[in-house]
């Protein structure tokens, strides 16, 4: 990882990582959970979990490098900005976001990292600190949000698909079992809500040398409208 990136400090120590292959061309993802190791070289995860799952609210994507003209990987990770809460700009990217990924661990630290997906707007921005989005069925496994319950940290990953901007969000997140009175109902097809509250913001420019299409939005999201 870039010393830019939040997981710059794997160089540094063995410690447990989430990791999620996914392949949005084709709408196929693994969870690999274990322990990365540096080499001097880059890092060795030694894996305990290894973890397909289905490719339900993947959006489809296919994927370009940038070309030398347009900067490329010669061009590297571009300006960092750190913050306690989202910009006006950042929250607009949130709330036009259709895929996000989060990070969570058990409480003895075993990482895990999970995608999540929707028709842009499923993502809530309730305030500039706070947001909130369904979970609706997955693989029944709830590695999530049983992480959650015995450790509320997580991060959040929000991808610049057209810009190569990485937008990492650290804080706690809990889960809404059913709306609080006066509260506007789940989501159709919602079966609870999880809440997320920022303490640190990390934006990446050019994080990534790809580029991706529009997508194509998988058609299990659009039965959530």
């Amino acid at each position: 990882p870039d010393p830019t990136d939040p997981l710059g400090g794997l160089r540094e120590r063995p410690s447990p990582v989430g990791m999620i292959a996914i392949e949005p061309a084709t709408r196929r993802r693994m969870r690999i959970n274990g322990r990365a190791v540096p080499t001097g070289r880059g890092l060795r995860v030694d894996l305990d979990q290894v973890i397909a799952n289905c490719p339900k609210y993947l959006q489809k994507r296919r994927h370009r490098f940038l070309d030398p003209g347009e900067g490329g990987a010669a061009a590297g990770p571009g300006p960092v900005t750190d913050g306690t809460a989202l910009t006006p700009a950042q929250r607009e990217t949130i709330r036009r976001a259709d895929t996000f990924f989060v990070a969570t661990a058990s409480d003895r630290g075993d990482a895990d990292a999970s995608h999540r997906g929707g028709n842009p707007g499923f993502v809530r921005v309730v305030s500039p600190t706070v947001l909130r989005w369904p979970d609706y069925t997955g693989n029944a496994m709830f590695l999530t949000l049983g992480n959650l319950e015995l450790n509320p940290l997580a991060g959040l990953l929000f991808p610049g698909w057209d810009t190569g901007t990485a937008l990492h969000l650290t804080g706690t997140a809990r889960t809404v079992w059913s709306p609080a009175p006066g509260e506007e109902p789940f989501p159709p097809g919602a079966q609870r809500l999880v809440e997320f509250t920022v303490a640190a913001v990390r934006e990446v420019a050019r994080a990534t040398p790809l580029r991706w299409s529009e997508p194509a939005f998988s058609p299990v999201s659009y039965k959530h409208l």
